[in-house]
C-alpha cells in the first residue's frame, strides 16, 4: 500500500493502462506539453509520445467526436474535458452518439471511450465553471457514470472504466485532487455499479458520492463522539446504480439522509429517496432527508459560495432532525 493523492492515483491508473494496452490513448486540451490543467497527465507526453497523448484545439465537440470514431474502430480513447461544464459543448456527441451507437446499430460496434472530467464548486471559479451536472449523463441509458471519492477508488474505477466496452464518464471533484489515502500498489479494477459501505453503523444511513462521501465520513466521526452510530454508503457509481446496498442498509437503520453536491430539485438524491421509498418504505421510521446545494447559480464571492454549498454542519443538522423524528415516532 502507498499513501498517495487522488491526483496521483488517477495518473497511475492512466499510466498503467497505457503500458498494458497499446490501444489506450489520451486526448484533450493541454494534456501534453502543459501536462493537463490539473497535472493528471504529467510526464505522459515524454513517456508515450504525441501519437498516444494528443493535444487538441479548444473544440470539445470535435475532439470528443474524433475519440468516439476511434473507439468504434477498436482503440480505447481517454478524453479529458477540462471541466464538466465544458462537456455541454460535446453533449450531442456524448448523449446522441457515444451512448446510442451500440443500441442503434444492433450491437455491431461498441464505443469503449472514457470521458474524465472534474466538477464541483468551492474553488471560486464562478457559476459556469462550478457545476455538478453529472445527472445529465447518469440520466442517459447507454452511459456509465462513476464518481470516486477517494484515491483507492479513483484508481480502481479508472482501471475499470478504461477496460469497459461501454462509454464511461469518470467524475472527478476538484476538491478531491489533493486528498490522500492508501492505495494498493497493484490495484485491481473495481466493479462498476457496486456501492460500498464505507462505515458500518446502526442508527442512521447516510448515502453520498464523490466529495460528499468524504464529508459523510467526517460527519460520522464527529457524531460518534455523541454516541450516534452512522452507516455511510458511498455510491461510487451513479449509472448503473446499486440500489440494493442502499435498501439493505435502510432496512437495518430505519432512516436515511442523502448528501449531494448538486441542486436538490431533480438531483441524484431524489433518485435515492425514491429508491428507498420503493424498496424500504415499510422499514422507514422517518422521511428521507436530502442535503444539497442552494438552488442558485454558484456565486463567485467566497462567503456566498461557501454558504451555497452543502456543509458538514448542514448534514449534521439533517441527521439530528431525522433521529429526533424517529424518536418521536417510537
Amino acid at each position: 500500500m502507498s499513501l498517495i493523492t487522488y491526483r496521483q492515483a488517477l495518473h497511475d491508473a492512466l499510466r498503467s493502462e497505457m503500458l498494458r494496452d497499446p490501444d489506450v490513448f489520451l486526448i484533450g486540451e493541454e494534456i501534453g506539453r502543459f501536462e493537463g490543467s490539473y497535472k493528471i497527465t504529467a510526464g505522459m507526453l515524454d513517456e508515450f509520445g504525441p501519437e498516444r497523448v494528443r493535444d487538441t484545439p479548444i473544440a470539445e465537440e470535435g475532439f470528443t467526436g474524433a475519440a468516439i470514431g476511434a473507439a468504434m474502430l477498436g482503440l480505447r480513447p481517454v478524453v479529458e474535458i477540462m471541466t464538466i461544464n465544458f462537456s455541454l459543448l460535446a453533449l450531442d456527441q456524448i448523449v446522441n452518439h457515444a451512448a446510442k451507437i451500440y443500441g442503434m446499430f444492433g450491437g455491431q460496434t461498441r464505443v469503449p471511450i472514457v470521458i474524465r472530467t472534474p466538477g464541483g464548486g468551492g474553488q471560486q471559479l464562478g457559476a459556469t465553471h462550478s457545476q455538478n451536472i453529472e445527472l445529465y449523463y447518469a440520466f442517459v441509458p447507454g452511459m456509465k457514470v462513476v464518481a470516486p471519492s477517494n484515491p483507492a477508488d479513483a484508481k480502481a474505477l479508472m482501471l475499470a472504466a478504461i477496460r469497459d466496452d461501454d462509454p464511461v464518464l469518470v467524475l472527478e471533484n476538484l476538491a478531491l485532487y489533493n486528498t490522500t489515502g492508501e492505495v494498493p500498489d497493484e490495484s485491481a479494477p473495481a466493479e462498476i455499479g457496486r456501492a460500498v459501505v464505507s462505515r458500518t453503523g446502526r442508527d442512521i444511513t447516510v448515502v453520498a458520492y464523490s466529495r460528499m462521501a468524504l464529508v459523510a465520513l467526517q460527519v460520522a466521526e464527529r457524531l460518534a463522539d455523541e454516541g450516534i452510530d452512522v452507516e455511510v454508503i458511498d455510491l461510487r457509481s451513479l449509472r448503473p446504480l446499486d440500489r440494493q446496498t442502499v435498501i439493505t442498509s435502510v432496512q437495518k437503520t430505519n432512516c436515511a439522509v442523502v448528501l449531494e453536491d448538486d441542486w436538490l430539485t431533480y438531483g441524484i438524491g431524489a433518485e435515492i429517496a425514491a429508491t428507498i421509498s420503493d424498496g424500504a418504505f415499510d422499514w422507514l421510521d422517518a422521511p428521507v432527508r436530502r442535503v444539497a446545494m442552494a438552488e442558485v447559480p454558484l456565486p463567485y464571492a467566497k462567503s456566498l459560495e461557501t454558504a451555497a454549498l452543502p456543509s458538514p454542519d448542514d448534514a449534521i443538522t439533517a441527521i439530528r432532525e431525522t433521529l429526533n423524528a424517529v424518536a418521536r415516532r417510537r
